[in-house]
């Protein structure tokens, strides 16, 4: 075998065996799709939840981390693995620089060196023994999966969550517009009855008066609802990932389909705390990190122990004697290598020192979030069930509200009722209709946050397995 024969088969296996590596170290498909396109149509709750699965900037960011973090499982676990190596090198050396020899009187010089050396090998490399280091390494690979894995659920959970409660925002605001709109209709109403009785002379100016001022306080209450409405599609378009399209007024023309309802949970307290501790995800990421830190003290003791490794291979080199560079030796070789650091100046003790302070670390994390996830899940069921009896309460007062304008508009037309008694009831009516889609939308809010405490909703995949996204 020649020399250009030689180099081209090792750079052919160095070219062949990269593509395995990169596809290796890149098990998931990254998303780098544009931003999705303008709906045409309304959105339901669960549709905006789909796009923002696949559209979210945040969920698709974690989706790079989570591969970042897949690439730093496969170089742990690579520790384990054999290894494929190739070398080569070519020298040309001065003549002069070459010593010769004159073996007899009279006879020619001769060198014991060629100016011109090439050689090429190819071997594989297995560590055997590195004092658990190596299958403490095959073990963190698998624990920083499956970290990484929790810690995108989590950020799945929180997009959501936020996703629900914009979603929320966009209906009470519309509701919030039904509502001062019928009240500023009944205002205007009340002024034109008021003028006409005025004209006739049946009522006093002040009671023109009065109906316009409260007309005119009704008014920005009814703006404020057109631009939380505005606000709250925006924040809804960001969180979906859309571009909003060039030109557009400040009315986005995004629409939602769905309406506020009542959906009931039933839940006890201590099944959602068990729920919380046993389902969340960032309590599961904090808990394998507690253990990841133990496979550091591992590894990091590991290095008080030899390491040993074993060669195989095959080479080939130019002849020595000759200055024909196609003449040539080969041959295979195998070898066992040993490395220990005897002693190293405390090194080796530092790590492990350094090591188990962050597993002590990471053990108070994992106790601390336990007890905030519990709070968390008693402030979300504190909240939900305030929301439900207020919710509750509210159920008949708009009926109420509504029968008592009308008998205070009956008592005003026979004579026996007061202007005030017509404006206080109307008052009352739009307080009332404002109260309950208040209530509505903190009962559904309440709900939505309560599920995100307890770990419900989003569980996209189980520990340990590989996430396709969308």
């Amino acid at each position: 075998m020649n020399r250009p024969t030689i180099f081209a088969l090792l750079i052919a296996a160095t070219l062949a065996a990269a593509p395995a590596s990169a596809s290796a170290a890149d098990p998931i498909a990254t998303s780098n799709a544009a931003a999705p396109a303008w709906p045409a149509g309304t959105l339901t709750i669960q549709q905006s939840l789909d796009i923002a699965l696949a559209s979210n900037p945040a969920i698709r960011k974690g989706v790079q981390d989570l591969a970042e973090s897949q690439g730093i499982a496969l170089q742990q676990k690579s520790a384990i693995l054999p290894k494929l190596r190739s070398t080569g090198a070519y020298t040309q050396v001065d003549t002069a620089k070459i010593e010769t020899v004159t073996i007899s009187p009279g006879g020619p010089a001769v060198s014991f060196a060629n100016p011109q050396a090439w050689n090429a090998n190819i071997f594989v490399i297995q560590p055997f023994f590195a004092g658990g280091k190596l299958l403490s390494s095959a073990r963190s690979s698998r624990l920083t999966r499956d970290a990484a894995l929790a810690n995108y659920q989590a950020l799945v959970s929180d997009t959501l969550l936020s996703v629900r409660i914009a979603y929320q925002d966009i209906l009470l605001a519309a509701e919030q517009i039904t509502v001062q709109e019928a009240s500023v209709h009944l205002l205007e109403q009340e002024l034109g009855d008021t003028r006409r009785r005025f004209d006739a002379g049946t009522v006093p100016r002040f009671n023109v008066l009065r109906a316009e001022v409260e007309l005119a306080n009704a008014k920005p209450r009814l703006f404020r609802a057109r631009n939380a409405l505005r606000i709250s599609k925006n924040n809804l378009a960001v969180l979906l990932g859309f571009n909003i399209p060039k030109g557009t007024d400040q009315d986005i023309p995004l629409s939602t389909a769905d309406k506020m309802t009542v959906e009931p949970l039933d839940l006890p307290l201590a099944d959602a705390i068990n729920r919380g501790l046993g389902q969340r995800p960032e309590l599961a990421a904090l808990r394998t990190a507690s253990r990841l830190r133990e496979e550091e003290v591992r590894q990091a003791k590991a290095d008080y122990y030899p390491a040993v490794s074993g060669t195989a291979g095959y080479g080939w080199q130019n002849r020595t004697f000759t200055r024909d560079l196609t003449r040539e030796l080969d041959g295979w070789n195998v070898g066992v290598q040993l490395s220990w650091d005897i002693w190293d100046a405390g090194l080796t003790k530092g790590r492990v020192a350094a090591a188990k302070a962050r597993g002590e670390r990471s053990r108070i994390d994992v106790d601390d979030t336990s007890r905030r996830i519990e709070l968390e899940v008693r402030t979300a069921y504190s909240t939900f069930a305030e929301a439900k009896e207020v919710l509750e309460s509210q159920s008949r007062v708009i009926e109420q509200a509504d029968e008592a304008l009308r008998l205070a508009n009956a008592r005003s037309e026979a004579g026996t009722g007061t202007q005030l008694d017509v404006l206080s009831a109307q008052t009352a009516l739009t307080e009332a209709r404002t109260t309950y889609s208040v209530a509505l939308h903190d009962h559904n809010v309440a709900r939505a946050r309560l599920e995100r405490a307890v770990g419900d909703g989003v569980r996209l995949l189980p520990l340990g397995s590989n996430p396709a996204p969308k």
